[in-house]
């Protein structure tokens, strides 16, 4: 097969606050980067086997993530849920048999943690004794 992976590209208001977010808050590495005239305008980062792009357009519209949703398959939400609580992600939460967390990042865009579980749909990690 010619096609190796997908990666989502996503137009951002704020080079500096969404390096914050995803560099320093959810722990993503940078893999590449576009530097014209010194200034970060566009980066590749990964995060594990997950990868996405940014780029800070000046001259166009502000960035519009309505539809878009990234979704992270990983071994253990409720793990990242406690690693990136101070970053708001939302309670665990049971859906489709995986454990959901979410995050929204500085431009609006909806980022969900997600692994495997036997516990029943729509139980919460509140309603648990799991830490």
């Amino acid at each position: 097969m010619n096609v190796k992976e997908v990666v989502p590209f996503l137009s951002i208001s704020s080079m500096e606050r969404s390096i914050r977010f995803y560099i320093d808050g959810l722990g993503f590495e940078m893999r590449n980067k576009w530097e014209p005239e010194g200034k970060l305008r566009w980066c590749w980062l990964t995060l594990g086997g997950a990868s996405l792009m940014l780029q800070e357009f000046t001259n166009g519209p502000p960035p519009v993530p309505g539809g878009i949703n990234l979704t992270f398959t990983c071994e253990d939400a409720i793990a990242l849920y406690h690693q990136y609580r101070a970053l708001g992600a939302s309670e665990p939460e049971v859906g489709n048999g995986l454990w959901v967390t979410q995050v929204t990042d500085p431009d609006g865009y909806k980022l969900f943690f997600e692994s495997p579980t036997d516990v029943a749909e729509d139980t919460k990690l509140s309603e648990i004794a799991i830490t």
